[in-house]
């Protein structure tokens, strides 16, 4: 099952696709990597679509990845003596930490550390920021505002502060727990919601121990103004924009994307766009033209992945909704601009033995017209420079550790195989020929690029290139 294109799809699997023939055609049709929300569903639910990706990997003889997104800490306003209230401009309208239903006049708001993060002048966004309330002045138990925008607000709606770096863990107990449940299916990827900060990062690493990689989501603004430390501590970014576009203005959202995908880019860091790529697709069977071009625009920026939420989960279309996906990208990457805009962006490598003797593999295989640049790393970080360099080439990623395999499938142009550790340089290129014919990825008499590290088995430590002929 070799895919002919290089950026990757990220599929949720939800009600409309939870069993095991739906999860194995969602493979065919394009999903490389399966996502499980854990803000919906049961443990016995998420363990066995486990199974069932697991079962399907066994069936197909490809490695999949897992991907398992935490819900984090969801700020809500609690309940209304009728339900739901109707806020007008310019009225006055008081946060509080009295759990008794809430009127016109006030509602209660059962997260005591947002009043003590809170200022004059501070916005609060109510319902998905459909609701916009400006801070007059605000004590420990509560919070007096002024409503800017209005509209109606009903039990439960979810509160924004997007200003603001709430003293709140990117992980509540709830995720602690779904965490520790993960572990032990044996995810791949874990996204962290809510991250504000680096030490987000680092309490989740603290738990997970090098078990599973980590994807942080950009959901808040604060984020932003940390970017780079939060990049260099996660293993890969999701830019969701959803969230996003809640605390930011919309016009925003699409400079701050290319932002962040811009920094993955140069740390060598996998990026995912998130959030609404295809939306209209969660009833219609076609997209509209508009988001056709936003899953294209995210493709010409070099990402490595781009995801279809509740399109796949709970929609009516998943599978025609992954190989849209997959149709879109293939044709955008087929674009001769494509490749003009990736040789264009092509960035500076790094003073490193590892970043030039990837950019030089990924020079001489588009001197040579080479099909094909073989990788051999135990952990993922040879690939992962070479997918770096967004080279012409395809890339078959030979790893004899089963857990790298498996979180590969997330890497722009990474086709994972697994294989026997090699012990000899001749072994290695004899073993590249060998998997690189079987793979489809080059036939007989084909020059294919070789990359690794001596000695075998250390970490990051790519330090040879080889061209070698495939003989019969």
């Amino acid at each position: 099952m070799r895919r002919f294109r290089k950026a990757k799809i990220v599929a949720t699997l939800g009600p409309s696709s939870s069993s095991l023939e739906k999860i194995e055609e969602l493979f065919k049709a394009g999903a490389d990597v399966f996502r499980l929300n854990f803000s919906h569903g049961s443990h016995e639910d998420h363990e066995e679509r486990v199974r069932m990706i697991r079962e399907v990997e066994k069936n197909i003889k490809r490695p999949i990845a897992i991907m398992m997104d935490l819900q984090g800490p969801k700020l809500r306003v609690g309940t209304f003596a009728e339900g739901k209230i109707d806020l007008k401009p310019n009225q006055k309208f008081r946060f509080d930490l009295n759990p008794e239903p809430g009127n016109s006049e006030r509602v209660y708001l059962p997260h005591p550390e947002i009043f003590s993060a809170l200022k004059p002048e501070t916005d609060l966004l109510l319902d998905d920021g459909k609701i916009r309330l400006k801070v007059l002045s605000c004590e420990k138990d509560n919070a007096e505002t002024l409503v800017i925008n209005g509209g109606e607000l009903s039990n439960r709606k979810g509160v924004n502060v997007p200003s603001v770096i709430l003293p709140i863990s990117a992980l509540t107990e709830k995720d602690k727990k779904d965490l520790n449940f993960g572990l032990g299916l044996g995810v791949d990827w874990i996204a962290l919601s809510f991250v504000q900060k680096p030490e987000d990062i680092q309490e989740a690493k603290n738990i997970i121990q090098g078990k599973a990689k980590i994807i942080a989501k950009l959901e808040k603004p604060m984020a932003i103004q940390c970017l780079e430390e939060i990049i260099k501590l996660a293993d890969a970014i999701m830019v969701a924009r959803g969230d996003l576009g809640v605390e930011m203005m919309p016009e925003e959202v699409p400079s701050i994307q290319k932002k962040i995908i811009r920094a993955c880019r140069f740390a060598g860091k996998p990026v995912v766009v998130a959030t609404q790529m295809l939306d209209s697709m969660i009833y219609s069977p076609s997209p509209t033209r508009a988001e056709a071009s936003d899953v294209a625009v995210a493709i010409y920026d070099g990402v490595d992945a781009v995801m279809l939420s509740a399109e796949s989960a709970s929609g009516q279309y998943p599978v025609e909704a992954v190989e849209m996906m997959d149709r879109i990208i293939s044709k955008t990457e087929q674009d001769p601009v494509y490749r003009e805009m990736m040789d264009s962006s092509h960035l500076t490598p790094l003073k490193t033995v590892a970043d030039a003797i990837t950019a030089s593999a990924r020079q001489v295989a588009h001197i040579i017209n080479a099909g094909v640049i073989v990788t051999f790393s135990e952990t993922g970080s040879t690939t992962l420079r070479a997918a770096r360099e967004r080279p012409e080439s395809s890339i078959l990623a030979l790893t004899p550790n089963l857990d790298t395999a498996r979180f590969l499938p997330l890497v722009w142009g990474a086709h994972a195989a697994l294989t026997e550790k090699v012990h000899s340089f001749s072994q290695m290129v004899e073993t590249a020929c060998r998997i690189a014919v079987a793979e489809k990825f080059a036939v007989h008499n084909d020059q294919i690029i070789v990359t690794a590290g001596v000695p075998f088995g250390a970490s990051g430590g790519t330090n040879i290139l080889r061209v070698a002929r495939i003989e019969e």
